[in-house]
């Protein structure tokens, strides 16, 4: 029998109206995202108080590997999170659990694993995504620190996060998720400005950062333990190891192509990172304070797909295709509303908004104006992209809210491998650091297109399995 907890859970994903469940699902999840940019976006702010666009580059050069973290806590966060929901939705708690569990001790096996990794080659590492003589020290100084030293807690917080939502709990996820960001926003001019010395303000940044995801991490585990009593939520090392082995291919075939697609994500920014470290560290530092800024709205549409997720996933096992179908639809409308939006805003305000991360006060005010100058170009270029962006966001959640991990992987390969990285080098071959920008909306508006008629076809392949079965 199910707790009340879980009842109401359970009442909020299959019979509240679809709007307001939407809301409460997302509204978390979406302040949660937004102030888990303030981890990087207020380094890049105090760092630019130095007025050093080589520091500003080497927060650039670094950012791919940060994302990394995302995509391996996506693997077992959203691989896990959305088999553990459809498996509530079909009425197995049990099994549930058990998903919940192996979820929690994957994602700290490979953070781990990802460390080591990072330790053992981090100066190739850094060289080959664009560090030059002039950011590799900076760069290492924060790869040391918030990777390799601090690749578990913030891998394992964003994992249980992804869980705690999967199971109802996103108000709990968005608190400690957002809860480390704000911390950060105190702890970063601490270290920054006080307590380390002139020149170590990428230090401070990353030890800030690190002690932040460290505090976050502890909270969310200690509320995943304790909703974990009346919940499908489990830290049993014994729930664990009896998990069935096909929960285990289930959870890989959403996992890896959520991780992957992430991972072809930070592959195209290593690609950006190369192409614009080809022109100058300028152009990589303005593109750098874009790429943070861009996130704002692409956050606002992350969060709506994540709170989207689980109630796709439950009513898509429970076989209630008209609500989940609904779901799909307010989730898209609000996406876009919210890309409509941003762009008039970064349009209208690109320049202040670029001058914000960098100050023309301090250290080479040349540098930094040239810096701004490209920043705001490409950014009033790139956020043209955020519509087409939603739909790519928005495509890929649905499909992994149904279990379609193949479908998930080829919208993956073919959006970055086919579209994004050959328009990058084919546009910033004829038409320089503005081609290189332009490629975004390019190739996301192809990829978009894609995503599209795929989405089409597994809905029209759900309904018609759907038919077979209650015929």
């Amino acid at each position: 029998m199910a707790s009340k907890s879980q009842s109401d859970k359970i009442e909020l994903f299959a019979r509240t109206p679809v709007k307001k469940a939407l809301l409460t699902m997302a509204v978390p999840t979406i302040i949660s995202q937004l102030v888990n940019l303030i981890y990087n976006m207020v380094d890049a702010f105090f760092i630019g108080r130095t007025g050093n666009s080589y520091m500003i580059a080497a927060t650039t050069v670094t950012l791919t590997l940060v994302m990394m973290n995302v995509a391996l806590s996506n693997l077992f966060g959203i691989g896990g999170g959305s088999l553990m929901a459809r498996l509530m939705g079909a009425g197995d708690v049990k099994e549930a659990r058990r998903v919940s569990s192996f979820s929690v001790f994957g994602a700290i096996g490979i953070a781990i694993v990802y460390a080591a990794l990072v330790g053992l080659f981090t100066d190739p590492l850094l060289t080959f995504l664009g560090a030059s003589a002039q950011t590799i020290g900076f760069a290492r100084s924060y790869t040391q620190i918030v990777i390799v030293l601090g690749c578990l807690p913030s891998v394992l917080s964003l994992a249980l996060a992804h869980l705690l939502r999967n199971a109802g709990y996103s108000t709990q996820a968005s608190i400690g998720l957002s809860g480390g960001g704000i911390l950060n926003v105190f702890l970063d001019p601490l270290f920054m400005f006080v307590l380390l010395p002139a020149g170590m303000e990428v230090t401070g940044a990353a030890i800030a950062t690190a002690l932040s995801n460290l505090i976050a991490c502890i909270y969310l585990l200690i509320t995943y333990a304790k909703v974990g009593k009346d919940s499908a939520l489990s830290l049993s090392p014994a729930d664990a190891r009896k998990i069935q082995k096909g929960s285990i291919g289930k959870l890989f075939a959403v996992g890896i192509p959520s991780a992957l697609l992430t991972g072809l994500f930070d592959l195209a920014n290593v690609c950006v990172n190369i192409i614009a470290s080809s022109h100058n560290d300028l152009v990589l530092a303005g593109m750098g304070i874009v790429m943070k800024v861009e996130r704002i709205p692409n956050a606002v549409n992350i969060g709506i797909c994540q709170g989207m997720l689980p109630i796709v996933a439950f009513n898509y096992s429970a076989r209630n295709h008209e609500r989940m179908r609904e779901t799909i639809r307010t989730g898209r409308t609000f996406g876009l509303i919210v890309s409509a939006i941003s762009i008039v805003l970064l349009e209208v305000f690109a320049d202040p908004v670029s001058r914000v991360f960098l100050s023309t006060s301090k250290g080479d005010a040349s540098l930094a104006l040239q810096t701004i100058a490209y920043a705001a170009t490409f950014l009033r270029i790139r956020c043209i992209a955020s519509p087409v962006q939603l739909i790519n966001y928005h495509t890929s959640y649905c499909m992994q809210a149904m279990g379609q991990g193949k479908a998930t992987m080829l919208h993956a390969f073919v959006r970055e491998l086919i579209f994004y990285i050959p328009f990058m080098f084919l546009l910033d071959h004829f038409f320089g650091e503005i081609g290189l920008a332009s490629a975004l909306p390019v190739g996301e508006a192809c990829g978009a297109v894609f995503a599209l008629l795929l989405l089409r076809h597994v809905l029209k392949k759900t309904s018609k399995e759907s038919q077979e079965k209650n015929g």
